[in-house]
């Protein structure tokens, strides 16, 4: 007799206040199948995988587990199913290490001695670079996103669901990825697997559901269509073209000059003798494996960290290295940092009051009331413009898709007109017609004059809008390079600090 399916959902429907999430969505999922679930931020997608692991409780519908109806009270029931997930938006306690996080998951028949060598032994096989004695608030997103999916793989699933696995993952620690995912397949575990990059759904999946607006829109074998066909699927076009017109340079920005921070945490990284310039009407893009500097940078560049000696960072001339963020926003620079929720939004306020962490039009400087009329009216031009799908002002930062929210985190900070504007991971987690939109205003900013400073751990990201790159490696930065001279296999010798091997000049 033939196996019955993995997993099946008939008619799942889910109703929230303002927006129908799933309408009748069916899915069947073999054994041992790798199956992409694809679709545009807020199609529903997280909101179904939430039902499956029994996060979230659909208000119609039914689901079958290996061919028998069963209601899935709670994430521990779906674990004893055999059902893991690792979340887009990490669930790990700050103050709690890696390998604590992870315990807290497990039944208790092992002790944290034995999780501590399990997570040292599945982290060796499947390559995936987990300190288990690390404190998850000394953590960079990728690391973060490196514990979950050790913890999700300790489980032993038969059902693994992976919500947007490889956002923050170099090129090599995605392909070490997939080979622990085909492990996983050809061993009978099936994998559910949320993501944006088409290559990879292509390259990775035996089977791909489509969902627009909540419903299923179509089912394809990825292997047999082309970036341009699963684009038109997904959002009803390909993507536009960017348009990257050559880069006219005006007076320096940003110079940062022997920038030296020994590392606060016991975990981070001690920047070294950092130095590179960014110019008015360039994107300048910083390349890196998570956890060689990056966040300890990007504090130092916004002015979360004001330790940095005096004259080591300067905007348009001006000595910026010991002041507040306010004072940085005054003259003109605006940051968008890598976590969404709790550094660029709060989760529980409004759209409109998330305006305000940042922007103070709405704020009258004498008295210091609120102009809620105009800040709600500032809040609904960012939805419109930069298409977020949002109830309105009023919704709560954390009722938004991952990808929605960045929309609307970068538009905050775009639409303030910076002179300087440096963003971490611009497109994390965003959907291919976001993406291509994010990164046409970025390059529209830069045509306006404005300099930019790109974090991102995605090469192609990178080498698509940036003039130049320098490579962030163990604290120390690379000569900078302009990306048509650069290579992926460069800059990826350079991510293990091999740069002095080409003498290349600044």
């Amino acid at each position: 007799m033939t196996a019955p399916p993995r997993l099946e959902l008939l008619g799942i429907t889910k109703q929230y206040p303002a927006v129908r999430a799933n309408d009748g969505v069916a899915l069947t999922v073999a054994p041992g199948q790798i199956h992409a679930v694809l679709g545009e931020n807020g199609a529903g997608k997280s909101t179904m995988m939430k039902i499956i692991y029994g996060a979230v409780k659909p208000d119609a519908g039914e689901i079958r587990w290996n061919g028998q109806s069963v209601q899935i009270a709670s994430p521990a029931h779906a674990r004893a199913l055999g059902i893991s997930m690792v979340y887009q938006h990490f669930s790990l306690f700050d103050t709690l290490t890696a390998a604590e996080n992870v315990w807290l998951g497990l039944d208790k028949a092992m002790s944290l001695a034995q999780v501590i060598e399990r997570i040292r032994a599945v982290a060796g096989e499947y390559g995936l670079d987990v300190d288990p004695l690390r404190p998850v608030h000394s953590l960079s997103v990728g690391e973060r996103q490196r514990v979950e999916i050790v913890r999700a793989l300790l489980t032993n699933p038969k059902l693994l669901i992976l919500d947007e696995p490889t956002s923050v993952l170099t090129p090599q620690a995605v392909e070490k990825l997939f080979v622990t995912l085909r492990k996983l397949s050809a061993n009978g575990c099936s994998i559910l697997y949320i993501s944006h990059k088409l290559d990879e759904i292509r390259a990775l999946c035996h089977h791909c559901t489509v969902l627009r607006g909540g419903k299923v829109t179509g089912e394809v074998d990825p292997t047999k269509e082309t970036n341009a066909s699963l684009s038109r699927l997904m959002i009803g076009a390909e993507p536009p073209q960017l348009q990257h017109r050559p880069a006219k340079l005006g007076e320096v920005a940003l110079a940062v000059r022997g920038l030296a921070l020994p590392k606060e945490d016991p975990f981070g990284t001690t920047l070294e003798r950092i130095g590179f310039e960014v110019r008015a009407g360039e994107i300048v893009g910083i390349a890196g494996v998570s956890g060689n500097g990056q966040q300890e940078l990007m504090a130092a560049l916004s002015g979360e960290d004001r330790r940095a000696p005096a004259g080591s960072v300067t905007l348009f001339g001006q000595d910026i290295a010991q002041a507040s963020p306010m004072a940085r926003r005054r003259q003109g620079l605006h940051f968008v940092p890598e976590e969404r929720l709790g550094r660029g939004a709060v989760p529980t306020l409004s759209l409109a009051h998330n305006v305000l962490l940042t922007r103070t039009e709405g704020v009258n400087r004498r008295t210091g009331w609120l102009d809620m009329a105009a800040i709600r009216a500032q809040s609904a031009e960012l939805i419109r413009r930069f298409n977020v799908k949002a109830g309105g002002p009023e919704s709560a930062a954390k009722s938004l898709s991952g990808g929605n929210l960045q929309k609307y985190l970068v538009g905050r900070e775009i639409a303030a007109n910076p002179k300087l504007l440096i963003v971490s991971q611009p497109t994390w987690g965003v959907d291919v017609g976001a993406a291509a939109q994010i990164r046409g205003e970025l390059l529209a900013l830069r045509d306006a004059g404005c300099a930019l400073l790109v974090v991102s751990e995605e090469l192609d990201e990178l080498f698509e809008i940036c003039d130049r790159l320098v490579v962030i490696a163990q604290g120390r930065v690379s000569p900078s390079i302009a990306t048509k001279d650069a290579t992926i296999e460069r800059i990826g010798a350079w991510m293990s600090g091999l740069w002095e091997r080409d003498h290349v000049e600044a």
